[in-house]
């Protein structure tokens, strides 16, 4: 398959069918991170993946990592853990520090490079990208952040400085994402962490018809936890 090369001027993508058949499913290089170009994308089911030393590149892996959220598997341990209540869980509360942190964990060929952080802030300021934190009174210890369409989470990069944070932060967000009437997070690609969680893996073709309905209905009226 090409690789194509995408012009400033246009926000447009290929179909994601089009994308290469290697493991990261590069589809096309170029273009630039404003938010119209990355909303466009995450509709389609392209996500850019790219390190400093490279053009922007974007892809769409077959077959996708995806959390279907009635599949999500709370162990034993973890229920244990949640009645213990070790950490605060918030939404939206500190974006930029969680993406700082998820890019500061992984700095060796990160991608979540500082051109990344500065695009996906601008999302977060205009409501389509959604941080949740974990705290141990006023330290922030773990956290996940991911963009969100219509009743669609595209799951990111995920935080821990403490056991078991960002698996707390993600199962609050997993219960209120389904109260809202969402269906699954985007894992992207597979990791054995997200397949220990109930993460599981759909051809590309089911899930871009999958994003196309959920992306098309009407948002939360506000991103915050109203569950306990």
């Amino acid at each position: 398959m090409p690789v194509y090369r995408l012009l400033s001027h246009n926000l447009a993508f290929p179909p994601a069918e089009r994308a290469s058949s290697s493991p990261d499913g590069l589809l096309a290089c170029g273009g630039d991170l404003r938010p119209e170009r990355l909303l466009n994308a995450y509709r389609g089911g392209i996500f850019p993946w790219f390190n400093d030393d490279e053009s922007i590149r974007w892809c769409s892996p077959d077959p996708r990592m995806v959390l279907w959220l009635e599949d999500f598997h709370v162990s034993r341990s973890m229920r244990r853990l949640l009645r213990r209540e070790p950490f605060a869980i918030t939404m939206n509360h500190a974006f930029k520090a969680v993406i700082e942190h998820c890019a500061a964990l992984r700095w060796e060929g990160t991608w979540i490079t500082p051109a990344m952080q500065a695009a996906y802030c601008r999302l977060h300021e205009l409501g389509h990208a959604h941080s949740v934190e974990a705290w141990q009174g006023s330290a922030l210890v773990g956290g996940l952040y991911g963009v969100a369409l219509g009743r669609m989470f595209f799951g990111e990069s995920m935080f821990s400085l403490a056991d078991n944070a960002s698996k707390l932060a993600l199962e609050k967000l997993v219960r209120q994402l389904r109260a809202w009437g969402f269906a699954m997070i985007d894992c992207q690609q597979a990791t054995a962490h997200m397949r220990s969680l109930g993460a599981s893996e759909m051809p590309r073709a089911e899930f871009i018809k999958a994003i196309t309905h959920l992306c098309s209905r009407p948002p939360p009226q506000r991103w915050g936890f109203d569950l306990p």
